[in-house]
Parts: structure tokens; C-alpha cells; sequence
């Protein structure tokens, strides 16, 4: 096998990051990835969120070959383990008990989107409701109920058939930083008149990480929960990419001071990048009879023994409080990008919270331009919105200030280049700002 050939010849045309990233990765460590050919890249992708502790942590990996040496049981459906049961207890002492919270766990199938599936299953059971609402840029996953409460027009046009039950409320900015758009909610919910009906659940982001890293204030959240309680409507809080520790915090809602009715995590949960699903349900609303959602590889028992491996990070505010010294550096470093590129006549602003933040850059291609540039410089980095018009960055949580510096250098030769051969192949008025 020499290069891409094979994977170009065999693989469907529906991959995506072999083409934005065109090498073969052989080996990672840390915040690195090593191709083929012996090039180190800086991850500032971490599996679209999925490896926030880095590549192959040597705890979680001695965790994980102990479990199989001693043949530990690798594949369980939903039996009792002792895997799981380590799992639920630490979760329980790390996680849930130190904030309070009282939630029922359900393994759901591996992956996020049937994470949402389930929670969607649970609130319509609940409260008897069938419709589900998401909110504009929203994204949850590309299973159908999933996509019926995303917002993005390409992804659902996938689908190939009607999404109903779901409708796209407009979320925190959407009309402009005059707006409230909990008020707009509010109205339509409440008026009789609206033609738009109660629904069981409302799902959503505390930061949009597909749909352009627009992240929610606290006072709107706070709006959000109070009005969802008032109107008996089950709020889901999608932690899929913004949990475990991502934004900061170990949930992203915390900072805001809501207790979602469910919540959704998966990515790095995992703790390892292993596939691994968790729905935290109110206990009232745990009303999903045996087997009515399951799933053969809700019992991946490798994946509980790396996450809880990684709880221990969590033990003490530690870990917590070098997220947040990290993602005040990345802001600052981002903050000074955006004035550099604006001097230049280019339009950007910082979005994102913890270390979950990107670059909107204006014109359209000008984000996918600066990932390929930056690829060429050895940094890996995604775009984000409905667009591809946001830069972003999601280092996993273990990298130190150096690679952070680093990653950020490159980043800013790769923004250089790039608005050149923008501006070298689009007239210059089409640059000239918003």
C-alpha cells in the first residue's frame, strides 16, 4: 500500500477528514500525530472533541491493558460488570454527588446521535407529547430524529425523506445582539393563536460546535430553564462535544446555574476516544420499560474502564482550573489574531468558550482556506458553520502552554497565507470587510 491510493480506490466518497487531511496517520501521542512518513502534526482537532485527555494517556492505557490481560470482559450488552460498576460508582463520587445532581444513568448504543435518540424517546414517553424542538445552527447527530432537530440545511437534506416532528427555534443572537430570543420563544409557546404546540423536549447546545461556535450566555440559559419548567417541557442539554470539561467545567451548564431535566454525553466520555454513550435522566423520567431502547454495544466495557480512568482527573478543582488559565491564553492569543486580520481588512471575531474557540473569518472559503494552509504547516484544525465559516480549535485539555503557542504560531502563518490567496484570487473589494 503506498499513500492514499488504496483509500481513494475502496473507500466510499462519503469520508470527509481523510480528504481534509490527506496523510496516514500511524502513530499519536499526547497532543501529536505522527503520519507515515515521520511528520509530527499538532491535533487541534481531538476527534471532533472525542480525545479532550489526548492520544493514548498512559494511565488509561495501562487501565485498559490490565483489564484484558486479566480477560476481563470486553463485550456485555447491558449485564451487570464490574466494569460498569466502577464506572457508575465513580461517576456518582466525582461527578454527580460534589454538584448536587440526581440523575438515573441509561447506556445507551455508543455513538451521540443515540444518545439523542433515547433522550428524545424518554421525553415524548414522559410527557406524552410527540414534537421535539432544536434551535437555528443546531447539530445532534445524522440519524433521523437526530436530524430533525439539527439546523443545518445540508446535513438534513441528507436525510432523503420529511423530518417531522421537530422545529428549529432561534437561538441566543440569531436576530442580533438586541434581541432576546427567549422572548420570541416565549410568545410563540404561550399564544394560543401561534399554530405551534407544546412539545415534549427543547435540545440544546451551551456552545453550537458544528454550527459555528456560537456559545449561549448564562442569563439566557437561565431563561430557557425557567421558562421549560414553568411550561412542563423537558430541557435536554446536548453535552456531546461541550461536556467533559471542554467549556471548562465537567458539564457546560454548570457555569450558568441550570439542572437540565436530561443530559446527553458521549466523544469523551470515553476517556480513551473509545465509543461510549451516556443519557442522565431526572429519575421521574426514567420511564423506558426494559429493552425499549437498547443496543448490542451498550456494554463496551474497555471504554468504561478508560472512562473511568479519566474521572480521576476530576477529583480535585485541579484539572478544572488549568482549562480555564489555557483558555484564557487562547483567548488572548485569539483576540490579538482578530485585530491583526481586521487591520488587514479581513472581518473575524472570536467565538467559542473553554477551549472550544475558532475564528469567524469573512470572505465565504476563507476558514476552509486557512485549514488547508495550516495542514501544510503541521496543525490540524476543523471549520465550523453552516458555511465552513469559523476556524476551530479543539486542542485536547492536556496540552501545555508550549504546543497551545505553538499550535497558535502556525495558525497564524496558515491565516496569512491564506487571506493572500484569497485576495489573489477574488477582487479586492470582495474582502474589503462585513
Amino acid at each position: 500500500m503506498s499513500g492514499l491510493d488504496l483509500f481513494e480506490r475502496l473507500e466510499s466518497n462519503v469520508r470527509s477528514y481523510g480528504r481534509m487531511f490527506p496523510t496516514v496517520f500511524v502513530r499519536a501521542e499526547g497532543y501529536r500525530l505522527i503520519d507515515r512518513h515521520g511528520r509530527i502534526y499538532l491535533d487541534f482537532f481531538a476527534g471532533a472533541g472525542a480525545l479532550n485527555y489526548g492520544h493514548n494517556d498512559p494511565a488509561m492505557k495501562a487501565a485498559i491493558i490490565r483489564y484484558l490481560e486479566a480477560d476481563g470482559i470486553v463485550h456485555s450488552l447491558d449485564m451487570a460488570t464490574e466494569a460498569k460498576g466502577r464506572f457508575l460508582h465513580h461517576f456518582e463520587n466525582i461527578i454527580l454527588k460534589p454538584r448536587g445532581l440526581n440523575y438515573k444513568v441509561l447506556f445507551p448504543g455508543p455513538t451521540g446521535t443515540n444518545a439523542v435518540e433515547a433522550a428524545m424517546k424518554l421525553a415524548r414517553k414522559a410527557t406524552g407529547r410527540t414534537a421535539v424542538y432544536g434551535f437555528t445552527r443546531g447539530f445532534h447527530g445524522m440519524t433521523l430524529g437526530s436530524l430533525a432537530v439539527t439546523g443545518n440545511r445540508a446535513k438534513r437534506a441528507g436525510a432523503g425523506v420529511p423530518l417531522p416532528y421537530g422545529m428549529a427555534l432561534p437561538y441566543d443572537g440569531y436576530f442580533g445582539p438586541d434581541v432576546d430570543t427567549i422572548d420570541w420563544i416565549e410568545r410563540l409557546l404561550t399564544d394560543p393563536g401561534s399554530g405551534v404546540d407544546l412539545p415534549a423536549a427543547i435540545i440544546v447546545e451551551t456552545v453550537q460546535g458544528e454550527g459555528g461556535l456560537q456559545a449561549a450566555s448564562w442569563p439566557w440559559l437561565r431563561r430557557l430553564r425557567a421558562l421549560t419548567e414553568r411550561l412542563g417541557i423537558v430541557l435536554i442539554v446536548d453535552d456531546i462535544q461541550t461536556g467533559s470539561g471542554r467549556t471548562g467545567p465537567f458539564f457546560s451548564f454548570e457555569r450558568a446555574g441550570i439542572v437540565p431535566d436530561i443530559v446527553t454525553l458521549s466523544k469523551s466520555i470515553g476517556g480513551f476516544g473509545l465509543p461510549f454513550s451516556l443519557v442522565l435522566v431526572r429519575p421521574d423520567l426514567d420511564v423506558l420499560g426494559p429493552g425499549v431502547h437498547n443496543g448490542t454495544f451498550r456494554g463496551n466495557n474497555l471504554a468504561m474502564v478508560a472512562a473511568t480512568e479519566a474521572l480521576r482527573r476530576w477529583e480535585t478543582p485541579a484539572f478544572e482550573a488549568a482549562i480555564d488559565e489555557k483558555a484564557a491564553l487562547l483567548r488572548r492569543r485569539l483576540e490579538g489574531l482578530r485585530d491583526a486580520v481586521r487591520e488587514r481588512g479581513i472581518a473575524a471575531e472570536v467565538r467559542g468558550r473553554g477551549l472550544m474557540q475558532g475564528l469567524w473569518l469573512e470572505p465565504p472559503g476563507l476558514a476552509s482556506a486557512v485549514s488547508r494552509e495550516a495542514f501544510r504547516r503541521g496543525l490540524i484544525v476543523e471549520t465550523s458553520g453552516p458555511e465552513d465559516e469559523v476556524v476551530k480549535l479543539l486542542p485536547p485539555l492536556i496540552i501545555d502552554e508550549a504546543g497551545l503557542e505553538d499550535g497558535l504560531m502556525r495558525l497564524e502563518a496558515a491565516i496569512l497565507a491564506a487571506i493572500e490567496t484569497i485576495r489573489s484570487e477574488v477582487a479586492p473589494s470582495a474582502v474589503a470587510g462585513r
